[in-house]
């Protein structure tokens, strides 16, 4: 448990780092943020449906942008992060707006520890599960705070692209976890590459079989899996293509590859 500490700590220092950069970038889009826009992508809006009146877990919620939009669809929200940086960003956006969500600073594998209530939603989304080591605690984490007959919403990145260097065109990394992380250096962020950040980051891959099996194993019923052939957002350093509007692909040797999965899942 002490070399995941460490681990745990060093990515949060990263996020800490990152929520500073990604609130001021672009990406982000801050400006129209605040007068209203969503940050949801159309891919996750259309997995989700109707909110109203729903009490919502949003787990890994960085600063909060889209834990405050699903409230503005008439959700009861409730965002969770392990940064302090980027929840004191959400708690002082969620001021400024007046929108009445939570904020709760913990890890996700620590959720039982700091949140008491049962919610008839949870979600996740992009990039989340590859800074997990154990998948099956993450699993037991959100079925011990979703009611039962409640609804899991996952939207992520396909593990298939986790094993891809863009910039090298080569496959570099494992799609099976291996147990023990990756470690790199992140020069900038996936929001402005030319950040004056450079960090040490430790991931894990995990493949579709360990996240489904770990739902599974945990009380859940899959109702739905799909798999996309795009991504909503331009994740390839520059080496993709925009094909529609929050469509990007990457083709690698000109053969299709998945990029994104949605899982509706069920507390049973």
């Amino acid at each position: 448990m002490k070399e995941l500490n460490e681990y745990f700590d060093a990515n949060r220092r990263l996020w800490d780092n990152k929520t500073q950069i990604h609130v001021k970038s672009d990406f982000y889009n801050m400006e129209g943020f605040m007068k209203g826009e969503s940050s949801l992508r159309k891919l996750e809006l259309g997995v989700l449906g109707d909110l109203s009146g729903k009490k919502l877990l949003h787990t890994q919620c960085h600063f909060g942008q889209d834990t405050l939009s699903l409230q503005r669809m008439g959700a009861e929200c409730t965002g969770v992060d392990f940064s302090d940086k980027a929840v004191a960003q959400a708690n002082a956006l969620n001021t400024s707006l007046d929108l009445g969500a939570h904020f709760v600073c913990c890890n996700v594998l620590e959720m039982d520890q700091n949140i008491e209530e049962l919610f008839d939603v949870v979600y996740t989304s992009y990039g989340v599960v590859t800074w997990l080591p154990n998948l099956n605690d993450w699993a037991e984490q959100i079925s011990k705070r979703i009611k039962v007959g409640g609804t899991f919403y996952m939207i992520e990145f396909h593990p298939v692209l986790y094993m891809f260097e863009w910039e090298e065109d080569i496959i570099k990394y494992n799609y099976f976890n291996p147990g023990k992380p990756v470690e790199e250096i992140e020069q900038g962020t996936y929001a402005d590459k030319n950040a004056d950040i450079a960090m040490k980051e430790y991931w894990w891959s995990h493949s579709l079989e360990a996240i489904l099996n770990s739902l599974i194993k945990n009380g859940f019923a899959i109702k739905e899996f799909k798999e996309y052939d795009y991504s909503p957002y331009e994740i390839f350093g520059g080496t993709g293509m925009q094909r529609a509007d929050q469509e990007y692909v990457f083709k690698h040797n000109n053969v299709s590859i998945p990029h994104v999965f949605s899982v509706v899942a069920e507390k049973l």
